[in-house]
């Protein structure tokens, strides 16, 4: 296993060019620079970071056109999710906006979403997951997820934590461009650094929410 040295500029120029060349020639005259700038680099930061936040799956880079209008073959971002749980977890994307951070849950079955609810109205497990939404707010990251328009039928308009109860889903983002540690080994600590932040909120969802 290559050791982890960074994520390099490289990787967010890669993107930039296939935003003007999303077709099947450029991307296999380019394949080899994708390994080594993005699958590669990747791979390494994951596998270090595996024992504090779980396995780790990169994402295929091939989108899935069959019911999309648009045709265009390649994702324009390379997104990577580590979880100990199924569809709870860390994520990490790199696209031509440099790099971002997140953490949550984006599945929300019909079972997992009563007990997201549940928990949410319930005041001890509700108000501990306000204060961890309140936390990652004021970290700076962006509170995030499917939501409804309205507080679901079944819970007071008026609800403490209506707006909580809106979501479907519920996940956390920090877009973090190009900062100057990302392409040295220092990436993997300030990754860490991001993801424990977001812990709380993964772990309340782990304990609450899954499937």
């Amino acid at each position: 296993m290559t050791t982890f040295q960074g994520i390099p500029a490289g990787a967010f120029a890669f993107y930039a060019e296939l935003e003007d060349n999303n077709n099947r020639e450029w991307w296999l005259e380019h394949k080899d620079s994708y390994n080594s700038l993005v699958r590669d680099p990747l791979t390494a930061l994951l596998a270090e970071l595996e024992p504090r936040f779980g396995p780790a799956k990169i994402f295929r880079p091939n989108r899935d056109i069959r019911f999309s209008q648009d045709k265009s073959p390649y994702k324009t971002a390379q997104g990577a999710f580590a979880s100990a749980q199924e569809g709870v977890g860390y994520y990490l994307q790199v696209s031509a906006d440099g790099l971002l951070v997140g953490g949550g849950y984006h599945s929300h079955s019909p079972a997992q979403l009563v007990r997201f609810r549940n928990s949410v109205d319930a005041s001890g497990t509700g108000e501990s997951l306000r204060k961890i939404v309140d936390g990652v707010s004021a970290a700076g990251f962006a509170v995030e997820g499917e939501r409804l328009k309205t507080v679901p039928r079944g819970y007071s308009p008026d609800h403490p934590r209506g707006e909580l109860l809106k979501h479907k889903s519920l996940s956390a983002s920090m877009e973090l461009g190009e900062p100057e540690w990302v392409d040295t080994p220092e990436a993997a600590r300030e990754i860490a650094t991001l993801w424990e932040r977001l812990r709380p909120l993964v772990e309340w969802v782990g304990r609450h929410a899954t499937p």
